[in-house]
C-alpha cells in the first residue's frame, strides 16, 4: 500500500517536472520508512522531478504513532536501554541517511544544488544559540552525510548560531521564517558564515543552504483578523478592501522576500563569493498545503514559481499539483501589486510586525509541542511492546 497521498502515476505532461524548468526545485515535506523501502522514493525522482526532501517532528511523530514501520528499532534489545529521544534520533537519522544515499544522485547530477534531506536539532533549543550549535555539530556528525541540512530556526537566538555552522562547512536549513526583515538577516548570516568559511580554507563549491520562509500560516492568521475586523463598524469603502486583502498577503509578502533576495545575492559582496564557487542560499516556499478550503488548493504553488527557489511541499499538495497545476514565471510578476497588498493591510490596520512576529512564537511553541508529542508517542509504543 503506497503512503497516503504520495505517488499517483501521471499519465500526461507531470507539472511538478516541469518547475525545473522554471528553475524551481520541487522538494517533499514528508518521510515514511515505506516511502524509502519499497522504491517509491526512486519513483517519485524519475517521474515527479523530485530534488530533496524536508522533514520535521509532526512528521516523524504520525509515521511512528500510525504505522508498525518501526518496531524493528523500538522494540529492540538495544532500544530498551535508551531514553525516549535517543530512540527517536536512532530512527530519524536511519531514515534520513537512507533517505540522502537515495538522493545522492540527484546531489551530483545538480552539482550539489539540491538532493538534500533535511533534518530537526530539538525544538526545544529554539531560544538557546549555543546548545542549538552543539546539537547541529552532533547530528551533522551522526548522519555523516554530505546532502544533509540541518534546521536551525530564524530566532534572534538562532541567526549567529546559522553564520557559526555554516562557517564550519555544515549545510543548513533555516526554518521558521516569517518576516522580510528576519529573512534579511538570515541572508546576511549566510554570507558572513560562507566568508568565514572562504577565510578557513573551505570548499564553498559544495556547501548549501536554503531558508524556509512559511507561507500559509500568514494568510490563515492575516484572514482571521481581517474577519475580526469586519466585525467593528467603520467607513463604507473600509468592507471592501479588507476582503479584497484575504488570501493575499502570503503571497505578496513571498514576492518581496524574494525581491530582497535578488538584491543580495545581486550584490558585488556575493559576487566576489560567487567567483570562488559560492551558491546562494535558495528561498524555499515552507507551509505550501492551502488550509482555507475557498481557495486554489495549488495557489502557494503557482503563485510562487520562480529561479533559484524551492517548494516543499506535503503528499497532497504534490499529488494536486500533478494533476492540475499550472506554470508560469508568477514570482516576479506584479511586484508592485504585492508591495500595495501590504501597504493596505497597514492602512487596515493591521500590523505585518505583529503578524510575523506572533507567528513566529506561536511556531516556536509548536514545533516544541509537536517533539514532546513525538517523544509521547515513542514511549508508548515501547510500553506496548513491553506488556
Amino acid at each position: 500500500m503506497n503512503p497516503p497521498g504520495v505517488l499517483e502515476t501521471s499519465k500526461a505532461t507531470n507539472p511538478l517536472k516541469a518547475l525545473l524548468g522554471y528553475g524551481q526545485s520541487m522538494w517533499l515535506d514528508y518521510i515514511r520508512r515505506d516511502l524509502l523501502t519499497s522504491g517509491k522514493l526512486k519513483s517519485m525522482i524519475e517521474e515527479d522531478g523530485l530534488r530533496g526532501m524536508t522533514s520535521n517532528p509532526s512528521i516523524f511523530e504520525k509515521a511512528i504513532a500510525e504505522s508498525s514501520l518501526y518496531d524493528d528499532m523500538l522494540h529492540s534489545p538495544a532500544a530498551g536501554k535508551l531514553d525516549a529521544t535517543a530512540r527517536y534520533e536512532q530512527i530519524a537519522i536511519r531514515d534520513i541517511q537512507d533517505a540522502a544515499d537515495i538522493l545522492r544522485p540527484v546531489y551530483l547530477e545538480s552539482k550539489f544544488r539540491d538532493g538534500y534531506v533535511s533534518l530537526e536539532v530539538s525544538p526545544l533549543l529554539a531560544l538557546k544559540t549555543q546548545a542549538t550549535i552543539e546539537e547541529a555539530r552532533r547530528l551533522w556528525k551522526a548522519v555523516n552525510r554530505e546532502n544533509v541540512m540541518i534546521k536551525v530556526p530564524g530566532t534572534a537566538e538562532g541567526i549567529p548560531a546559522i553564520r557559526q555552522l555554516i562557517g564550519e562547512g555544515i549545510n543548513i536549513n533555516v526554518t521558521l521564517l516569517f518576516a522580510q526583515e528576519v529573512y534579511e538577516k538570515v541572508a546576511q548570516a549566510y554570507m558572513a558564515g560562507i566568508e568565514d568559511l572562504a577565510e578557513r580554507g573551505g570548499n564553498l563549491k559544495k556547501m548549501a543552504g536554503v531558508a524556509s520562509f512559511f507561507i500559509s500560516r500568514i494568510d490563515t492568521m492575516v484572514d482571521a483578523m481581517i474577519d475580526e475586523k469586519l466585525k467593528s463598524p467603520g467607513d463604507a469603502a473600509q468592507p471592501a478592501r479588507l476582503e479584497s486583502l484575504k488570501g493575499k498577503v502570503a503571497i505578496a509578502n513571498g514576492k518581496l522576500t524574494y525581491q530582497i533576495y535578488q538584491r543580495i545575492f545581486g550584490a558585488p559582496r556575493w559576487r566576489a563569493l560567487a567567483n570562488q564557487g559560492a551558491q546562494t542560499q535558495r528561498v524555499l516556499w515552507a507551509s505550501t498545503s492551502t488550509k482555507n478550503p475557498a481557495y486554489r488548493d495549488v495557489m502557494y504553488v503557482e503563485e510562487l514559481i520562480g529561479p533559484d527557489t524551492v517548494n516543499t511541499m506535503p503528499p497532497a499538495t504534490v499529488d494536486a499539483f500533478r494533476d492540475h497545476g499550472k506554470l508560469g514565471n508568477s514570482l516576479t510578476e506584479n511586484v508592485a501589486g504585492a508591495q500595495k497588498t501590504m501597504d493596505d493591510l497597514a492602512q487596515a490596520g493591521i500590523s505585518m510586525n505583529q503578524v510575523t512576529t506572533r507567528l513566529t512564537a506561536d511556531g516556536v511553541k509548536l514545533f516544541a509541542e509537536a517533539f514532546e508529542k513525538l517523544l509521547a508517542a515513542v514511549e508508548k509504543s515501547t510500553q506496548q511492546k513491553g506488556r
